[in-house]
């Protein structure tokens, strides 16, 4: 039998308020608390960076103040940026590539719940579905990735924009929903 760990990992319902879960949320809650309250790029905020956010390629800068559910569920490649007030629920995996840029206040949000109201309010079922962000992926400013997304590499998401549909590589997208508005030339610079 899997454990709610397991299930929230494999994107199946699982119970929220599992002891496990709730444990590990309350050590990253305050691994954030301890990052947030540093210096910006000094050794504690280094160690802190590390500790929240182990699983990292290095060259990673996190602007304070950042928020995740767990830390361990993210998955970051060579030189990432995030901006002020970033927000990842971690209750899946996001896997993010080399060289991503994140503008204020991007949230990136793997959990869902269920509609059925009794599931989701009386019986604390959850779910997530993981995100993939490619490699040289720009989010602009208040950007929100929905569940099980997946951005193409090269890609650029306006500002503003909820992205509940895969984006591919090499295109401009924003919008509510967030759609295509052109693709990326090789010449297009701006």
């Amino acid at each position: 039998m899997k454990t709610e760990k397991e299930k929230m990992l494999a994107g199946e319902p699982y119970l929220a308020w599992d002891k496990e879960l709730y444990d590990a949320r309350i050590r990253c809650r305050k691994r954030v608390q301890k990052f947030n309250h540093t210096l910006p790029d000094s050794e504690e905020w280094k160690h802190h960076l590390q500790q929240l956010l182990p699983n990292n390629q290095g060259g990673m800068y996190v602007e304070p103040p950042f928020r995740c559910d767990y830390g361990s569920n993210i998955r970051i490649g060579k030189n990432f940026y995030a901006n002020f007030n970033c927000t990842i629920l971690d209750v899946n995996v996001v896997d993010i590539g080399d060289d991503v840029l994140l503008a204020p206040n991007v949230q990136i949000y793997t959990a869902g719940h269920p509609i059925d109201a009794k599931a989701r309010v009386e019986e604390g079922i959850e779910f997530g579905l993981p995100i993939k962000i490619g490699d040289r992926v720009w989010l602009g400013g208040g950007v929100i990735l929905c569940p099980g997304v997946t951005i193409g590499k090269n890609s650029v998401i306006g500002a503003g924009s909820v992205v509940t549909k895969d984006i591919p590589e090499n295109v401009v997208a924003a919008g509510n929903p967030c759609r295509v508005i052109r693709t990326i030339e090789s010449d297009n610079r701006y």
